[in-house]
C-alpha cells in the first residue's frame, strides 16, 4: 500500500491537534488547581529568547491549517493570533481541526509535484509539495506541538508522551 500526500498530512496533523486540544485542558485544571494565574502558563517559555506557549500553539495551528491548504490549492485561513486564555487556544484548535476535516483526500493526493511558494518574515520561499510536506511542514508542526508540550511540562504539569500521542483523554 502506498502512503499518499493526505494520509500523511492530514491525519497527523489532526492526531496531535487532538492530543494538544487534551494538554490544554489538563494546562487548565492545572492552574485552577494549582490557585495561580492561568496568564504565567500561556506565557512560559524555556529560554528567554523562545516563544512562549501559546505562540507555540498559535504556530502549530497555523502550519496545519496552512499545509493542508497550500497542498490542496486553497486559501490558507487566517487567524488573528488574538487568543489570551486556554479555551481561546482550545477554540482555535478546535476551529483547525474543523478546516483539515473539510479537506478531502482527493483535494490532496497528487500534489507531491505541485509548487508551493509563500513569504516567512518578508523572504519567498518555494517548495514542490512533497519537498514541503515532508521537510518544512511537518518537522515545524512537530516542532511547535513539542516545544508547546515541554514547555507544559517543564512548569510542572504531569504529562508524558502517551499525551502528546493522544493515547490519554482530559481528566
Amino acid at each position: 500500500m502506498t502512503l499518499s500526500m493526505y494520509q500523511a498530512s492530514v491525519p497527523a496533523f489532526v492526531q496531535t491537534l487532538r492530543a494538544l486540544d487534551t494538554i490544554l485542558s489538563k494546562a487548565a485544571a492545572y492552574a485552577e488547581a494549582g490557585s495561580f494565574n492561568a496568564a504565567v502558563l500561556l506565557n512560559a517559555r524555556l529560554y528567554p529568547d523562545m516563544l512562549a506557549f501559546m505562540q507555540q500553539v498559535q504556530i502549530a495551528t497555523d502550519l496545519a491549517k496552512g499545509a493542508a491548504a497550500r497542498l490542496a490549492g486553497l486559501s490558507v485561513p487566517s487567524y488573528e493570533d488574538s487568543e489570551l486564555t486556554f479555551p481561546e487556544l482550545k477554540e482555535r484548535v478546535t476551529k483547525t481541526i474543523t478546516f483539515l476535516s473539510a479537506v478531502k483526500p482527493e483535494q490532496i493526493d497528487g500534489s507531491e509535484q505541485r509548487h508551493i511558494s509563500f513569504t516567512i518574515r518578508g523572504h519567498e520561499v518555494s517548495f514542490k509539495g512533497q519537498e514541503y510536506l515532508l521537510h518544512f511542514a511537518l518537522p515545524n508542526f512537530y516542532f511547535h506541538a513539542t516545544t508547546a508540550f515541554v514547555i507544559l511540562r517543564h512548569n510542572g504539569l504531569q504529562i508524558g508522551k502517551r499525551d502528546f500521542l493522544g493515547m490519554t483523554s482530559a481528566s
